[in-house]
């Protein structure tokens, strides 16, 4: 086969020696640009785990690698003048010219014909029955036929300037330096005998407002170095970007993702590779590491469908598509973070360095733990100090948290989940089951179901009510058990579903409307939330305002008097006061439509009200939907306001959810993927916040709580599959003092065994892998 590559840079170098590997008989050529010594950036870093792909790969080229990395095991955070070092992470860093010369050699020595200071030709007049596009960032094949890729290009937030230094750094460094114009950072590691690479990072908006702008080169990297001078020690920081002048010097990092990374020009394909194809912030160090695993992968699947091309960029496309966007989800996850490390710096030094090593979700508690156990124990006894707790580290789930006068046992929340099985507003026995057996399966919190305030607030005939003193009863006799029976509290969220109202009970048909005795539905505006199938809802009127604020209140005052130890309300997912507040149901135009002040009126309203019938000791949350996923809806940005709004009100926590507004919504799912916005709201304005969504298991929880991204954590749907699940999740991390995790007496026993088969199994499992514990670890981050 005939092979060119366009770019001899690590992608197009490495594909080009492994197919000459793969078969002699290939033609292969690399077209480069530059001149062989040229580049243009310092080092590169590695981790353990990529090196053992390409030792698998190419073994000679993988050792002369290995003989000239660099390797350190340390992170070191700088940051308001402490110091704190965490090890295990398995970092190796290697001199970017070093890395191309060792390709380049076994390029040549392999029979790859290499062509330096050739420009890039057209690929029609390219002779190959295959075209590398690996061009780099700023692809010009990428940009012909845009059409077929279709690239995503995200400017991102932050300037930085890529810099090397003769000071050799021992650990992978951040340091950050507060200025009056706002946080710079920088990224510093050593790469061989005699140079680090020094990124210093800053929001364009500070970059600006520092004047950089306007700073000649000299000057711009002489204000670096005063900067950062303590952590210099006199060393100069140096560029070897001669090319540019000035503050272009100063580059703003475009996150690139494309649909398709195969374009059929009817002679050749051309398959886009590395930077071409993909970006991933430097701040996780993979930008190398994905292109040496393009040029494995397609590698792999050309020897996997020999005389079948089309096949094997099919499935390269496929399979490479799901793991670059897995860490490119990670390295926006990280951009994110250092892009506000102004809402971050309010956190104490602990958390924020456990923040930052814990930021691209890809490092959690329990591996973090394996890293560096030492490090880990010294958190949990800080976070279970900073909680009350004496003499003893726990994990961070199972510290206690406190709000105005209610002490909860740990982190865990039984998030409110609707069940559908009232009659006549009224909970009955499986409502007893379902939640007491929560309450004694571990949770620091049971919440109810939305619960309706009126009989034409419900969602369906079988949700739950408060609107009358049957009601109010069967719910104390459910309180009474939760608390003469489990050290769990338990919650009310009240609620009314506006235009979601009067639907089948799911398994009937979720959100169809009933066969039959639907009743009226109020919203904000005229709605009908599935078009053509739902009832229309008539915009309230003042006097539908008064008596639905009266109704909440009356609602209220029973939960008060039935028990409950907290009170939410529901102002998300579309229900009505939901539709006040998102402009893609508010349409009104008089005084509680329009601007977010408008539209935040009546529910402000609605919940001053309840605060004020509410005990004063007693906490009060507010549930959120903190992202519309629809265009021209609301954004994190409003959420943030909105939540702002709620707390000068009163309110004590904002449960942070999102979505479920409109069915026109495109979500963007993932593990934790509602928690940023938990942590935004959090950190902006100071309140405390709940995540929720795709928190299934304690390493979740123990992450969160302990990078202060939120202060409770609801788990739903694994709650469903096991009501014990808190017990069961503290068992299977080894947590088995039982602080915060006490099992009721009778079920004692079986704790003990639980105990001992999980140790067993981890135990086995160890020794059949084999594996330190850094490989475990490393394994487990995927890396």
């Amino acid at each position: 086969m005939r092979i060119t590559c366009i770019g001899g840079g690590p992608a197009g170098l490495y594909f080009a020696l492994l197919m000459k590997l793969q078969d002699a008989r290939h033609e292969v050529t690399v077209i480069e640009r530059n001149a062989p010594t040229d580049t243009f950036g310092w080092g590169v870093v590695f981790s353990d785990q990529t090196l053992g792909a390409l030792r698998r790969a190419d073994a000679k080229t993988a050792g002369q690698i290995l003989d000239a990395f660099n390797h350190w095991d340390d992170i070191d955070v700088h940051f308001k003048g402490r110091t704190l070092r965490s090890t295990g992470h398995g970092f190796c860093g290697i001199g970017r010219m070093r890395l191309l010369n060792i390709l380049q050699a076994r390029c040549a020595e392999l029979g790859v014909d290499i062509r330096y200071k050739t420009e890039c030709p057209d690929d029609a007049d390219v002779a190959a029955d295959l075209i590398i596009a690996c061009d780099g960032l700023n692809s010009r094949f990428r940009s012909k036929y845009a059409a077929t890729y279709q690239p995503d290009i995200d400017l991102r937030r932050c300037r930085f300037v890529w810099l090397g230094t003769k000071k050799l750094f021992d650990a992978f460094t951040f340091a950050f330096e507060k200025t009056e114009w706002g946080w710079f950072q920088a990224h510093a590691y050593r790469f061989d005998e005699t140079t680090s690479t020094f990124i210093v990072e800053t929001p364009d908006e500070v970059w600006r407002a520092a004047g950089l702008e306007q700073m000649s080169k000299e000057e711009g990297i002489a204000f670096c170095e005063k900067l950062f001078a303590k952590y210099l020690d006199d060393h100069a920081l140096m560029s070897n970007a001669a090319h540019l002048r000035g503050s272009a010097q100063w580059i703003r990092f475009p996150r690139v993702v494309c649909k398709r990374w195969v374009h059929h020009n009817g002679r050749a394909p051309v398959v886009l590779m590395g930077d071409a194809a993909h970006t991933a912030h430097f701040s996780i160090g993979s930008g190398t590491k994905l292109a040496f695993e393009d040029a494995i992968s397609l590698a792999e699947r050309i020897a996997e469908q020999p005389g079948d091309l089309a096949a094997a960029l099919a499935r390269y496309e496929e399979l490479r598509g799901v793991e670059v966007l897995k860490i490119q989800n990670a390295a926006r996850n990280s951009t994110e973070w250092f892009e506000n490390v102004e809402r971050h710096a309010k956190l104490e030094p602990e958390q924020f360095a456990y923040a930052l090593l814990t930021r691209s979700q890809r490092i959690s508690h329990e591996n973090l733990r394996l890293r560096d156990a030492g490090y880990v124990g010294e958190l949990e006894g800080w976070l279970a100090a900073k909680a009350g707790l004496k003499a003893e580290a726990v994990p961070p789930m199972f510290t206690p948290f406190r709000l105005r006068g209610l002490k909860l046992k740990n982190r865990v929340v039984v998030s409110p989940m609707a069940q559908y099985s009232a009659v006549h507003g009224i909970p009955g026995d499986h409502h007893l089951v379902h939640l007491g057996a929560r309450a004694m399966g571990g949770a620091g919190l049971v919440f109810a179901e939305m619960t309706c305030t009126s009989p034409d607030a419900r969602i369906t005939p079988g949700c739950p009510g408060l609107w009358n003193d049957e009601q109010q009863a069967a719910w104390q006799r459910i309180v009474d058990f939760v608390h003469a029976n489990t050290t769990a509290k338990i919650a009310m969220q009240l609620g009314h579903a506006g235009a979601k109202g009067s639907t089948r009970v799911p398994w009937e048909g979720e959100d169809l409307p009933l066969q039959a005795g639907n009743w009226p539905l109020l919203s904000a505006s005229p709605q009908q939330y599935l078009d053509g199938v739902s009832a229309w809802s008539r915009a309230m009127s003042r006097a539908d305002m008064d008596r639905v604020r009266d109704d909440f209140v009356a609602a209220t005052k029973r939960a008060a008097r039935a028990g409950f130890d907290w009170l939410e309300l529901h102002c998300a997912h579309g229900y009505l006061l939901s539709a006040f507040l998102s402009p893609l149901t508010n349409q009104r135009s008089d005084d509680y439509g329009g601007s977010l002040a408008n539209r935040l009126r009546f529910p402000i309203e609605v919940f001053a009200a309840m605060r004020a019938a509410w005990p004063a000791d007693k906490p009060m949350s507010v549930r959120l939907s903190a992202h519309d996923w629809v265009p021209g809806g609301n954004t994190p940005a409003d959420a943030v306001e909105i939540a702002r709004a709620f707390q000068a009100a009163g309110c004590d926590l904002i449960d942070v959810s999102s979505g479920q507004v409109s069915k026109q919504q495109q979500p963007v799912y993932g593990r934790m993927y509602q928690t940023p916005f938990a942590d935004l709201i959090r950190n902006e304005i100071g309140i405390a916040t709940m995540a929720v969504g795709a928190i299934s298991e304690a390493d979740h929880v123990n992450s969160i709580v302990a990078a202060g991204r939120a202060d409770l954590c609801a788990i739903a749907r694994p709650h469903l599959a096991n009501p014990a699940w808190t017990l069961l999740e503290a068992a299977k991390i080894g947590h088995v003092s039982g602080v915060g995790a006490d099992w009721p007496v009778q079920y004692l026993s079986g704790k003990n065994q639980l105990e001992r088969n999980l140790e067993r199994e981890r135990q086995l499992a160890a020794q059949n892998a084999g594996l330190s514990a850094q490989e475990q670890a490393n394994l487990a981050q995927g890396v």
